[in-house]
């Protein structure tokens, strides 16, 4: 074999692709090629060529030649390799503990708690968080201080012990020591002024005349700074000042052109003394449904518990005398307030009431709105400043869809921060309020026509 010929075979080998080597690839996969040579030397067979030739004599010379043929295979192998990643998300059911939750809704909480020993129960209470904004932080947190009491918590003596820590601690070093008159850094250089600027400040003599500059030389200052706050020139004095030449009050003593205006002294007055209503004797009335019982304040009475509250509430419905009812910072939680919903829907004489300033959440409050559309009767409605700040926007188009249902209110307490909700419920309140005005100015006059009609009829 000549090496012509092994050349040509070794490209038909480079070529030729068998299908073991190849797998068929799909047409999303990614598909590298990796090329390996080999070249592998076959010893060949030992050949004797004999040649006969004559010489210059005219000898005839045999000539023996050893030809060794060497084969030299080489292999080309192509390897491909085909890989296809599909990602497919299921979406699965939450496990817990490998079952799913819907398996734990039959399961009954209060046997496996009773069969909890009291160190596991404890484990467990500093692993779940109760979300009850009504519990004390120490009882909510998972942290437990094993710490000795030292003692009640004395002010003077933490803030001395803070004092004295702060001056105990070591100054950091600073990078570059301070020197003093040395600059440190860039110092900051004032840009050139503009020359219109230095022109524009330049004084302008003006002549006045004679008579003007006499006056001006023998007046006084205060003279002069009447005559300032007069021309207007109010950015050259004081409040006191300008004002005091506006109303001709004379100039205070001892200020001139650079006085400085003092605070005016805050007036006092006396606090508001505490509410002094008897909560008991208030809830007794209402039973009784006194007739001289029309308006109950228990405004800002801390005090009052939650059974006072209830009975309070169970009484309403039965008062047919009651007319404006105020618990403003009385400390009226959710499940209270739940009550007064269901009291308010059965009332029958109750115009106002006020909620403010209390512990009420949004749902309660559109629960409280909702109460108002069985009751006819109430004209005002306040429960603005509770524990939420900002209702959100689902909560205020409830309120809003619900005001927008209830022909008899006019007064509505709530801050709206929604511009739509806030346009609506004040457009709808107006609609009622000019309602009843014109129902009113009917009522006026078929009582004045009425009247009218009698007259006459008497004089006949």
């Amino acid at each position: 074999m000549s090496d012509n010929e092994d050349v040509v075979g070794a490209a038909e080998e480079q070529t030729k692709t068998s299908p073991d080597s190849v797998p068929a690839a799909d047409d999303d996969s990614k598909t590298s090629v990796v090329t390996e040579r080999t070249e592998e030397v076959i010893p060949g067979e030992t050949e004797k060529m004999v040649t006969e030739s004559i010489d210059e004599d005219g000898d005839v010379v045999e000539e023996t030649t050893e030809v060794t043929r060497k084969t030299v295979k080489r292999t080309m192998k192509i390897t491909e390799t085909s890989s296809t990643t599909k990602t497919t998300t299921l979406t699965t059911p939450a496990k817990l503990y490998g079952k799913d939750l819907s398996e734990y809704d039959d399961v009954d909480v209060e046997s496996l708690l009773a069969q909890l020993s009291p160190e596991e129960i404890t484990i467990l209470a500093k692993e779940v968080d109760p979300d009850d904004n009504f519990l004390p932080p120490d009882q909510r947190c998972s942290y437990e201080c094993t710490k000795d009491a030292t003692g009640p918590l004395n002010r003077k003596q933490l803030i001395e012990h803070i004092n004295k820590q702060a001056i105990e601690t070591p100054d950091q070093p600073e990078f570059e020591p301070y020197v003093q008159g040395k600059v440190r850094g860039k110092k900051w250089v004032p840009p050139p002024r503009d020359a219109r600027d230095i022109e524009a400040e330049e004084q302008i003599a003006i002549d006045m005349g004679e008579e003007y500059e006499h006056a001006l030389s023998d007046a006084t200052q205060e003279e002069i700074i009447d005559l300032a706050a007069i021309l207007g020139f109010h950015s050259m004095m004081n409040q006191d000042q300008y004002h005091a030449s506006l109303l001709n009050k004379g100039q205070p003593v001892g200020l001139g052109w650079d006085g400085i205006t003092k605070s005016t002294q805050q007036k006092l007055f006396p606090m508001d003394p505490p509410n002094s209503t008897d909560v008991e004797e208030s809830i007794k009335r209402v039973k009784d449904d006194d007739n001289k019982l029309v308006d109950l304040n228990l405004n800002n009475i801390k005090n009052i518990s939650d059974e006072k509250l209830e009975q309070l509430f169970d009484a309403l419905p039965q008062n047919e005398h009651l007319e404006v009812l105020s618990l403003t910072n009385v400390g009226l939680t959710d499940k209270t307030a739940l009550l007064l919903a269901e009291a308010i829907e059965k009332s029958k004489t109750l115009r106002v009431l006020n909620v403010e300033t209390n512990f009420l959440s949004p749902p309660v409050i559109v629960r409280l709105v909702q109460a108002l559309l069985k009751c006819h009767t109430i004209e005002e409605f306040r429960a603005s400043n509770q524990r939420s700040a900002v209702l959100g926007n689902k909560i205020e188009m409830e309120i809003t869809n619900l005001v927008e249902k209830n022909p008899s209110l006019l007064r509505l307490g709530l801050h709206l921060e929604f511009n739509d909700a806030r346009h609506r419920v004040a457009a709808h309140l107006q609609r009622n309020i000019d309602r009843i005005r014109k129902d009113l100015e009917l009522r006026l006059q078929f009582r004045f026509f009425n009247n009218l009609h009698r007259k006459s009829t008497r004089i006949q």
